[in-house]
């Protein structure tokens, strides 16, 4: 029990050490906040407590800041975010012109973003070459398309 006492220092240096780089693998805040709860009862440790204040000490401080803390780093790193959609995300509600006549099998349509891809109609009445469409979902490598409120000039 001696060895515990005489270097405990050693011990929550070895937890600050070891949250921190776990931490910085995971990057979610909560191994930092076990890491900033270590750090208590390293303080706590030089300023003299016995072994068990020290545990209480980092159990609560940990405690504290991963429900009072984390949640709002959390929100703060996600408020930054970019909301632009990207990928297939972007490609709902895109307009686009039809290739070639069609009334539900697939065929292709060139969006409004230049690309060319093949299309199926969602429902309503068959398509004409020309016409405007909107694209609705993307199942796979195909668009499922339902008719624009008007058609190309």
């Amino acid at each position: 029990m001696d060895v515990l006492v005489n270097y405990a220092w050693v011990i929550w240096i070895g937890l600050i050490l070891l949250f921190g780089i776990i931490e910085m693998t995971t990057l979610e805040f909560t191994f930092l906040m076990l890491a900033i709860g270590s750090t208590g009862g390293l303080i706590s440790d030089l300023l003299g407590a016995p072994f068990l204040l020290q545990a209480i000490v980092a159990a609560v401080l940990s405690l504290l800041l991963l429900f009072a803390v984390r949640p709002r780093l959390l929100k703060a790193l996600k408020r930054g975010g970019d909301p632009t959609r990207s990928n297939v995300d972007a490609l709902i509600g895109l307009d686009g012109v039809v290739t070639n006549d069609f009334s539900g099998n697939a065929n292709h349509v060139k969006l409004a973003n230049g690309e060319t891809w093949t299309a199926r109609l969602m429902s309503g009445r068959p398509l004409v070459e020309g016409e405007l469409v909107t694209v609705t979902a993307i199942e796979g490598a195909t668009a499922v398309v339902v008719p624009a409120e008007r058609t190309a000039s």
